[in-house]
């Protein structure tokens, strides 16, 4: 018997209640307010020319603002254009060809102004790309003649469509070109051949280029090939196709994925292996591609600048390519102006501060038109990244928009300022009703408005002090936490909230019940055929809730047969057959809860039934399973259904259930679950932001059968991370520094993109305050630091959903440090001829700048002869050795 872990949505919903905490307080609708863009097209929109185009510019505000256009930063006058129209009460373009015309005509940079009383909003620049998928030209190409061992690039040259093409190589008989080390693809289309063998005539090679919109694949002439023979082929020393030279030099922009490629020629065939000049390749995100001719780092960061070379080798010698990489960065975002709520008279500020490689500058707009043009406001000073309002008036409101670029790339924000006097209301429904389980954590919300912003508090039955703190905690949005629901807990709370205009209140009452719970679980049984079984279920729950129990038979819904008896308590199966053999599961659930318990059936044959035929035959490992499916897709979980393979006269006992991502480990694939032999469909739990593909294996005694074909794939959305790294690490690597070091979080504990540790550290028991800095890898060096000092250190992990939990502090020292003196009245006693016996002054710890691990000895007459000498007592101020002659041991 086993007690089942919680179910996935109870997961669902604590990280959902989680993420609900943190969102900013918004104007109701009915409140007037400037305008906000809520939906709008890409950056890069890419448009299929055989359908009508749509640029989507979507806003909210109070009252509904109206739309206009530019293009090519100048006024779009929709209503010249017939083909043109914007969609009612939106900003949506809708470009329509069905009476004619070229969407080519139509390309450029589009920009969307929402716009009413209070201010102006914009979207980014859109810049309306028409998909291309250009014609091959036509050539003839002569027989390419080859030396059998020689080296040969078959040019690909594809026509530039728009997005690119994705090219392969295929035999006139639509056959693809098996590619291996020694014949393989280049990153630019063409086909290598890092030496020609007599076999390559068979087949002639033919470049193919799919282009994506319109799903039409072109085929290039094909090449012949003609390979002359030689007596013997020569053995060579490798030489690069491609790059070509010693060295080369490649930018990658932050967050993008760096690609390095080194093919070589050679005979015999050279294999290729790649390094990072100064340090390991990141082994989280590094993988190698192309039987190992490229080299892909997934999402850079600065930290994988540097000069990585590839070595190719073979048995004549080896060469080496250098490539030295720089990591530039478009902006992206370190504080994004929000909006700004303020009551007449209040000072308040907008920050825009963004980083990059190089460093972005910021420009300021205000309903789209540049700051510096704007008339001069007094109550406005702009300091950099920063405008700082002081005394705002209902005049002041507007839509601020700060764009930051550079070379690479740009931002554009829109923050308004609206300027309110309201006193405060409630935005939810009078008086609910909240029921939650027994020690259960629960969340009470109260969301509210005002300007000036409300101050909430939360009472208890109508009295008694503020709730905060303890088991309480009140978060931003005015939700009360309750951490652990206790029947105490029971009653009516009443938030209320104040400004200076007024109070407003609403009340929550909370009724606490029992939780469910099988005391007596249903146990495992072995039974002979034709037999009959009872598995008992009895189940405590709280009265004033409903009870339903139910039960599964291998994860699936039993059904009840005239074999089977369902009581409140238990499940009779009479006259028990070899189909009834597997797990039950009982499930006891209300409308607020549910406990589940398992236990496994095993039906035995009778003495009366012949031995199985198939014992005497051949056993052998079960085929592989397949046609794998997956269906009941869901937040956190998916069911993953199989078709068994052949058990080859040996039963299946197990499927292995195993995943693979493509994010942190493409390629290796990790152990999921284990599922009886028994069943061929099973509920998979997930982990958040993670791209799963499955694979199943079946088991029997005699061995596992191959992997079948891997599902497609499935990806969960993100979440904040449940965890931290380990092994967090403080220690110097010079005197005046300290490398902080930890492992970094795999792709299941990562929860959401652009994976991030928070790294802290301050000296201890300084109280100074924490220096932090954001780190997309695994170490971090603080520089300028004291020599072999402890420092605090938290590393904690975050994505673009969130921080994780708050981290446990470790401590650190800085780098050491020569000692600055050394010991003192030295005592030499002879012992006999081949000892003597030393004492001397412990040096103070204070001047040891480091952790003090022996003393060394020289002797003036042999200075290369030393000896190490561990010392007793620490916390003696006299050191003890026994030095004995240098052909004998030394010791203490």
């Amino acid at each position: 018997m086993a007690r089942q872990q919680a179910p996935p949505w109870v997961h669902v919903a604590l990280i959902l209640f989680l993420l609900s905490l943190g969102g900013a307080i918004e104007i109701p609708m009915d409140l007037t307010q400037p305008p906000t863009i809520t939906k709008q097209s890409v950056k890069d929109h890419i448009v299929d020319p055989r359908d009508n185009i749509l640029i989507e510019c979507e806003a909210k505000g109070n009252p509904a603002p109206s739309f206009h256009w530019t293009r090519n930063s100048r006024f779009f006058n929709i209503a010249k254009d017939p083909r043109v129209s914007m969609r009612r009460r939106s900003g949506t373009l809708v470009i329509d060809f069905r009476s004619g015309g070229r969407p080519e005509e139509y390309e450029g940079e589009y920009q969307c102004f929402a716009r009413n009383k209070f201010g102006t909003a914009l979207s980014n620049r859109i810049r309306l790309q028409v998909s291309k998928s250009p014609l091959w030209p036509k050539e003839n190409l002569d027989p390419v003649v080859v030396q059998e061992g020689a080296p040969l690039t078959l040019q690909c040259n594809p026509p530039p469509g728009l997005p690119s093409p994705v090219i392969f190589w295929m035999s006139s008989s639509m056959e693809p070109i098996t590619q291996d080390k020694r014949v393989s693809q280049g990153h630019n289309g063409d086909l290598y051949f890092s030496n020609v063998m007599l076999q390559d005539m068979q087949t002639d090679y033919s470049c193919n280029a799919r282009f994506h919109f319109t799903h039409t694949i072109q085929q290039k002439n094909p090449f012949t090939l003609k390979v002359l023979t030689t007596r013997g082929v020569a053995e060579r020393t490798p030489s690069f196709m491609y790059p070509q030279g010693t060295s080369s030099s490649q930018m990658v922009l932050r967050g993008m994925d760096l690609l390095l490629e080194c093919i070589a020629s050679g005979v015999p065939t050279p294999d290729i292996a790649w390094y990072k000049k100064g340090g390991d390749l990141p082994s989280d995100k590094a993988k190698f591609e192309n039987f190992n001719k490229a080299l892909r780092i997934t999402n850079v960061s600065e930290e994988d600048s540097g000069e990585y070379f590839c070595l190719a080798s073979n048995k004549m010698g080896s060469i080496r390519h250098t490539i030295s990489v720089r990591v530039k960065a478009a902006p992206y975002w370190l504080d994004e102006p929000k909006n700004l709520i303020l009551a007449p008279g209040e000072d308040g500020r907008l920050v825009c501060r963004a980083n990059g490689n190089p460093k972005p500058t910021v420009q300021w707009l205000v309903n789209g038109d540049p700051l510096q043009s704007a008339p001069p406001n007094p109550n406005r000073e702009v300091a950099g990244d920063t405008i700082i309002f002081r005394d705002t008036q209902i005049s002041s409101r507007a839509v601020y928009q700060c764009n930051t670029s550079n070379e690479h790339g740009y931002l554009l924000a829109n923050a308004f300022v609206s300027v309110l006097d309201v006193p405060p209301r409630m935005l939810s429904p009078r008086n609910q009703l909240i029921r939650v389980i027994l020690y259960n954590r629960t969340r009470l919300d109260c969301p509210f408005f005002g300007s000036p912003i409300p101050t909430l508090r939360w009472f208890k039955n109508g009295q008694g002090s503020n709730l905060d703190g303890g088991n309480y905690h009140v978060y931003e949005n005015g939700s009360l936490e309750i951490k652990m629901i206790r029947k105490e807990d029971q009653g009516i709370y009443t938030c209320v909230a104040t400004n200076i205009l007024g109070k407003a209140e609403n009340q929550v009452r909370l009724e606490v019940k029992d939780p469910t719970r099988i005391y007596r679980m249903p146990e495992d049984q072995v039974a002979k055929r034709g037999t009959t079984v009872q598995l008992e279920c009895r189940v405590k729950h709280d009265p004033s809730l409903k009870l339903t129990v139910s039960w599964l038979k291998d994860d699936e819904p039993l059904y009840i047969g005239n074999r089977m008896k369902k009581e409140d308590d238990s499940l009779t199966i009479f006259g028990v057959a070899e189909r009834d053999q597997g797990s039950y599961t009982c499930m006891a659930s209300t409308e607020l809860d549910q406990d589940l318990a398992k236990a496994y059936l095993t039906v035995l044959a009778d003495q009366a039934t012949p031995t199985n035929r198939l014992a005497a035959l051949p056993k052998g490992r079960p085929d592989r399973p397949r046609d794998l499916e997956l269906t009941d897709l869901a937040e956190r979980s998916v069911r993953l259904t199989w078709i068994p393979g052949d058990d080859n006269n040996s039963p299946i006992t197990d499927y292995v259930v195993q995943f693979e991502e493509d994010q942190f480990q493409p390629g290796v694939w990790h152990d999921h679950s284990k599922f009886p032999g028994s069943v061929n469909s099973a509920v998979l739990h997930l982990s958040p932001y993670v791209n799963y593909q499955f694979r199943v294996i079946a088991v029997n005694e005699v061995g596992s059968s191959h992997p079948s074909l891997p599902s497609e794939r499935y990806r969960t959305s993100g979440a904040p991370p449940e965890s931290n790294p380990s092994d967090v690490k403080g220690e110097g690597t010079r005197k005046n520094n300290m490398e902080i070091t930890w492992t970094p979080m795999n792709a299941t504990s990562a929860f959401g993109p652009n994976l991030r540790y928070i790294v802290k550290w301050r000296r201890r028991e300084t109280r100074e305050t924490w220096n932090n800095v954001t780190v997309w890898g695994s170490r971090y060096v603080v520089g300028q630091t004291p020599v072999y000092v402890p420092y605090e250190i938290r590393v904690q992990a975050e994505n673009d959903f969130g921080k994780g939990p708050e981290p446990e502090t470790v401590i650190g020292y800085s780098g050491e440090d020569y000692p600055r003196a050394a010991p003192t009245e030295v005592k030499i006693r002879v012992l006999n001829s081949t000892a003597i016996s030393l004492q001397w002054n412990r040096v103070y710890s204070d001047t040891v700048q480091g952790q003090l691990r022996e003393y060394r000895v020289r002797r003036p007459t042999q200075p290369h002869l030393t000896t190490s000498l561990l010392t007793r007592g620490r916390g003696s101020s006299r050191g003890v050795g026994i030095l004995r002659d240098p052909r004998n041991t030394c010791g203490i």
